[in-house]
């Protein structure tokens, strides 16, 4: 039976990868260096693996920026306009793609999330004269280095037809027409590693989603020809995020050799997998979590091994991670600041391997009593510890009535009282949030979480921060403010450290895009609010301008989808309590005195579940904890809600049910096509579509900025339309942040001028 895992964290420990990233970017060091970087990060991950237990080690997860860039690269579809003549794909065009080309005003490819994970992928495109050619020689490289260490790769994949279904089809393009050039490059790539691995995997997370039957047809032309590529390595087909449902028998038609399957997100698929699995298929067990970071219980996995051994022969079975463990921390043996109770229930990816391996040896008899003694008591004892039930929170989310979920007065009457009492122009200007996190920001946060600056020297120091930008944002012209929020070192992290039930990990990084990690709070109770966690901050930035000062809320179902959250109760009922506390918090800004409070939602879409026939009650609910957040605010107040990533048109009636005033999405990247299908009369708030790409240095141009309005504005009346970036500005630096937003207040004036 083997043991092994989808994919490994890349970051590093220390996030290694991203501070080398990041020297390459400023020019501080070379591309040699950047390589080295990599290379011992990928041998050393490896070894983990290794010396943990794991009989396959996954090669070709790691990646510099991303694996579905890399996939491009690797297939040689380079957008032509990079540059790129072929041949070996060199990292200034890779980055360019990535983040765009600064210096040539070229754009980077658009970014959205990895199915409903936090991860931003890079999405392919397709062009009706785009071509596929074998580029480069990364995965055979990788799959040698691993040899040479004594190891035994399974080289991994993105699937064709999950690269060809997530592309985007430009200029008219019919994805269909590029399928047998695909298949003809992922033929070329698996003949070149034939032979030199005994398991390829190939990843198909599509398989969990709703296909249609033009879909299902090409899985089977596309397998059929990968079939003859591979003659020695046989191949390992991975679905994960959910269950292949009603997908199952055209997986099941295909030539495959293996097949991996996530039983924590599609727990109910194994016995009828088990009825229909053909007998010479090898059947891998997605058993541990690779998307949260409780300890597994071995004891019930074992169970379902041993369920799986009575009709699969054991040299048939694998037992591995869910997905890849590339959205779990690395290690929780470092973590020293957890309370050791709570750390006692966790598991890292490094742990999880070690559990992988542990279900491999009970499963074959050799048996590891005392990690599953451990295990059992640790379980127990989460289960029974008092510090996880507040009965108070619970007696008041049974207290929820009907009308705490609504606002006073419907949206026509509020946006009236609204515009009168903030007085603004045509287009109004606005920013998402955050401004430059700049190093001495972060020393000041430093010094003052070890002590070094008393909480008088921190205040003082954070509200010269906020003056600065207050008058920043004055001097540029911008309508509508925000604070800047220096204070603040992520949006979902600093409320966490705020709220009862949360606990927070020292090194619990996870990577969201390219050099960008987060480091998810870790809700393990039940969340109350014991005190105002941002309006002093707020009022403080109020009293330097006479313009409106906008609170900044991170929603409860963005603090749900954005923490690794407790698994004992549902995801509902979590996200109810945290509705309750940041409701408190926005009727405490609203009688502080602010007249515009955003709560972000930026993460509803990504929450929402792969399948259609379960995404209705999904978007109930957490529509239903939005309104509970807002309901309670007085007619004059303005409720913003940001939205990123979010695929605007596919929950287009859910947003408009949400109530909210003013919401503000994504839509740079996509060129404003994310307001194709928006109707102003089904969705009759105020919209701001993000103008310019914050996620990339590239300053936009203030006729590129007013021709993405002149879009907007063919779809967005103008009394409804706010011009504002794709997202917060906190990883960028002053230069590009000031000349940006000068363009867009400029594009954003000369709109209106154009209007009167």
């Amino acid at each position: 039976m083997h043991a092994h895992i989808l994919g490994f964290p890349r970051m590093g420990i220390e996030r290694e990868l991203k501070w080398a990233l990041e020297k390459y970017w400023r020019g501080e060091t070379t591309e040699a260096e950047l390589l080295a970087t990599a290379d011992e990060l990928k041998k050393r991950h490896w070894t983990i693996q290794s010396e943990a237990g794991l009989t396959l080690i996954p090669v070709g997860d790691f990646s510099l920026y991303d694996h579905v860039l890399d996939t491009v690269a690797m297939l040689g579809a380079v957008p032509p306009r990079y540059g790129w003549d072929g041949g070996e794909l060199d990292l200034k065009t890779y980055f360019h793609m990535a983040r765009g080309d600064a210096d040539n005003g070229i754009p980077a490819m658009e970014m959205t999330k990895w199915f409903d994970t936090n991860y931003h992928y890079i999405v392919p495109e397709l062009a009706p004269d785009t071509t596929f050619t074998k580029t480069g020689n990364t995965l055979v490289d990788a799959v040698e280095s691993a040899r040479s260490l004594g190891l035994s790769p399974k080289p991994v994949l993105i699937g064709p037809m999950t690269f060809l279904l997530l592309a985007k089809e430009v200029e008219g393009c019919d994805r269909w027409k590029h399928l047998d050039g695909l298949v003809d490059a992922y033929c070329a790539i698996i003949r070149e590693l034939d032979g030199l691995c005994a398991w390829i995997q190939l990843d198909e997370p599509i398989l969990c989603t709703d296909l249609s039957d033009e879909a299902r047809r090409a899985f089977a032309k596309a397998y059929a020809r990968i079939r003859e590529a591979a003659i020695s390595s046989r191949l390992l087909l991975a679905t994960y995020f959910g269950a292949p449902g009603d997908n199952l028998d055209t997986i099941l038609a295909l030539p495959l050799d293996g097949l991996h399957v996530d039983l924590v997100r599609g727990p109910d698929q194994l016995p009828e997998l088990l009825k229909k699995m053909p007998s010479n298929v090898t059947l891998s067990l997605g058993l541990i979590d690779g998307r949260n970071i409780w300890k597994t219980d071995l004891d019930a996995s074992l169970r379902r091994i041993t369920a799986a051994r009575q009709q699969v022969k054991p040299e048939r079975l694998m037992v591995g991670s869910s997905c890849s463990l590339l959205h779990c921390p690395v290690d929780a043996e470092n973590e020293a600041g957890l309370d050791p109770e709570i750390k006692r229930w966790m598991a890292f990816a490094v742990q999880k391997c070690a559990e992988i391996a542990a279900l491999k040896q009970a499963a074959e008899g050799k048996g590891t009593p005392e990690l599953f003694k451990e295990n059992r008591d640790a379980l127990l004892a989460r289960s029974e510890n008092r510090a996880v039930t507040d009965d108070v929170v619970r007696e008041r989310v049974r207290a929820i009535t009907p009308e705490m979920y609504n606002r006073a007065s419907p949206l026509a009457i509020r946006s009236s009282i609204q515009h009168a009492r903030l007085d603004l122009p045509l287009f109004p200007t606005t920013t998402i949030g955050s401004y430059p996190q700049t190093t001495e920001i972060r020393r000041t946060r430093l010094r003052f979480r070890k002590g070094e600056l008393s909480e008088a020297e921190y205040i003082a120091a954070m509200r010269a921060e906020i003056a600065e930008v207050v008058a920043r944002q004055e001097e540029l012209g911008l309508d509508v403010l925000v604070h800047g929020e220096p204070e603040r070192n992520d949006m979902v992290e600093y409320f966490g450290q705020q709220l009862k039930g949360f606990c927070f990990t020292q090194n619990g990084w996870v990577q969201s895009y390219g050099s960008r990690c987060v480091k998810p709070p870790v809700i393990y109770g039940d969340v109350s609010r014991p005190a105002p966690m941002t309006v002093d901050w707020a009022v403080y930035a109020q009293s330097l301008t006479d313009k409106p000062m906008k609170g900044m809320l991170t929603g409860p179902v963005t603090i749900l989808c954005w923490s690794f959250v407790r698994n004992d109760i549902p995801r509902e009922e979590v996200c109810r309590q945290l509705a309750l506390a940041m409701r408190d918090e926005v009727l405490d800004l609203e009688a502080a005195g602010i007249k515009a409070i955003q709560i972000d939602e930026a993460a509803l879409r990504e929450g929402m579940p792969l399948r259609r026939a379960e995404q209705a009650d999904y978007l109930r609910w957490a529509v239903d904890c939005f309104r509970l957040t807002a309901g309670g605010v007085k007619d004059e107040t303005q409720i913003h809600s940001h939205m990123c990533y979010s695929e605007f048109n596919a929950i287009l009636s859910a947003i408009a049910r949400m109530d909210a005033d003013v919401i503000s999405i994504e839509a740079s990247r996509s060129k404003m096509e994310l307001l194709d299908a928006v109707d102003a009369d089904e969705y009759p708030a105020d919209i701001g579509p993000g103008v310019y790409d914050i996620h990339s240095p590239r300053v936009p141009s203030e006729e590129e900025i007013h021709s993405l309005l002149k879009k907007a504005l063919a779809v967005v009346p103008a009394r409804r339309l706010w011009v504002n970036p794709d997202c917060g500005l906190k990883t960028r630096a002053w230069p590009e942040t000031l000349s940006s937003l000068k363009n867009m207040v400029q594009a954003a004036r000369r709109l209106r001028q154009e209007q009167q």
